[in-house]
């Protein structure tokens, strides 16, 4: 197989939330986060600040709500079988995301990959300050994590495959060798190699054939 290292995007990608919107839920902000969420990944907001804007909405939601949100979390279709053919083939598998570590840390899917980052939500005495701990990811960073991830087994781009959904996965997809959109934006789709609407397994099949 040509495809050696898989990095993939998690909210609306491997996963069916947007964290951030579940977080917003809980604390009485959903409608407006979830509308700078849908400007953010279309690509007509900066992502830093949409972050930035949107993290402010949850100052004072008790660290406890991180367990009850990732109790909500659904895996995609397919991104299960995704990563067992992925290790069952020797292919490395990790996932970048401008979500937050505190809840993917407890979905034990995330536990299990080859590489893993995210960002930190501030947590001073318990409670959320409303802030982002730097670096924050963002489509420069996730682009500079597949560098680091493939340098980090001694695997060239080109055999690099990246997956996301919105804007914030533009560059990543650009520099992989093989960008994959998945229920993706339209200014995703237009750079991506292959764009998959149904089930993430459908990349096996372009896996066995490379």
């Amino acid at each position: 197989m040509k495809f050696k290292l898989i990095l993939s995007d998690v909210d609306s990608t491997l996963i069916q939330e947007e964290v951030i919107d579940l977080l917003a839920a809980e604390s009485g902000h959903a409608s407006e986060v979830s509308a700078v969420t849908a400007k953010a990944m279309a690509g007509d907001l900066d992502f830093r600040e949409a972050l930035l804007a949107r993290v402010k909405l949850l100052e004072g939601l008790p660290e406890s709500v991180f367990e009850k949100v990732a109790s909500q979390i659904t895996l995609s279709p397919g991104a299960l079988e995704l990563r067992t053919f992925c290790r069952e083939n020797q292919i490395k598998f990790g996932a970048v995301t401008g979500g937050f570590h505190q809840v993917l840390e407890r979905v034990s899917f995330f536990g299990e990959l080859d590489y893993l980052e995210a960002n930190s939500l501030d947590v001073a005495n318990g409670y959320l300050t409303g802030m982002v701990n730097e670096p924050i990811i963002d489509r420069e960073a996730k682009a500079r994590h597949l560098n680091l991830f493939a340098e980090s087994y001694g695997i060239n781009l080109e055999e690099t495959i990246a997956i996301g959904d919105g804007a914030n996965d533009l560059l990543m997809l650009e520099q992989s060798g093989f960008g994959v959109a998945y229920k993706a934006k339209p200014i995703l789709r237009k750079v991506a190699a292959l764009s998959i609407e149904g089930n993430l397994a459908e990349l096996i099949a372009t896996l066995k054939s490379s």
